[in-house]
């Protein structure tokens, strides 16, 4: 391909326009808005600029698990905004978008320790339920007949930490034991979720007339939908 154009592809306008709107520009604005915003809140720029491990000496390893639950609650809200992004029609539009509230609910509590420090717990458990129950009411046909068992299931495991941390305290068992217990449950629930997630985005890039979609059978009125 001779250089110019190369050059010329390069430098398309509409293309280059593009990736300065959607991506430079916003990522500039949120940098300056955070540094100044942190800055006026008494933070020191190390503070906001370096990684916590490398302030503290400690090792990079500290939380790890808290981080990767963090990463996969950001995975889940990612795919389906994804999906939401390029999906074919409006069919699922009301449930990606649901799943990608619900998600990014998760990782920002995650990562902030929103439901221990500025929130009482109870009320994001609330809401985080009711996210739960609208996806259930407005698309039980659609979950249930395509991934239903990984829904329940993660909802499940899910509610299984909530229940612990609530009860923790009367639980016979000393508090490291706990917590085993309780990350346990919200980690596989997380992994779960993220497989829940990328299923149903899956199934939402499918044009609707594919033929990859098949409903060999239906199971209690249900048409099961499967994706090969």
């Amino acid at each position: 391909m001779p250089p110019k154009q190369i050059l010329s592809l390069l430098l398309r306008r509409d293309r280059a326009l593009s990736c300065l709107l959607y991506a430079c520009v916003p990522a500039l604005l949120f940098y300056a808005l955070s540094l100044m915003t942190l800055s006026a809140s008494g933070f020191e720029l190390m503070q906001i600029l370096r990684d916590p491990a490398q302030q503290s000496g400690q090792s990079s390893f500290l939380g790890f698990l808290s981080n990767i639950g963090t990463w996969v609650w950001v995975s889940a809200t990612a795919i389906t905004l994804f999906a939401l992004w390029c999906g074919q029609g409006r069919r699922y539009t009301e449930l990606l978008l649901l799943m990608a509230a619900l998600s990014s609910m998760l990782a920002i509590d995650d990562f902030f320790m929103i439901h221990d420090r500025y929130i009482n717990q109870k009320i994001c458990y609330l809401a985080y339920a009711l996210f739960a129950l609208a996806l259930v009411a407005r698309h039980f046909r659609t979950i249930v007949s395509s991934q239903g068992f990984a829904f329940v299931l993660a909802g499940g495991l899910l509610a299984l930490s909530i229940v612990t941390d609530l009860i923790q305290h009367r639980l016979p068992m000393a508090y490291d034991h706990v917590q085993v217990v309780e990350e346990g449950f919200k980690f596989i629930g997380a992994v779960t979720w993220l497989y829940f997630s990328a299923r149903m985005a899956a199934m939402a890039l499918q044009p609707a007339e594919a033929s990859a979609i098949k409903k060999p059978r239906t199971v209690a009125g249900l048409e099961e939908t499967r994706l090969t």
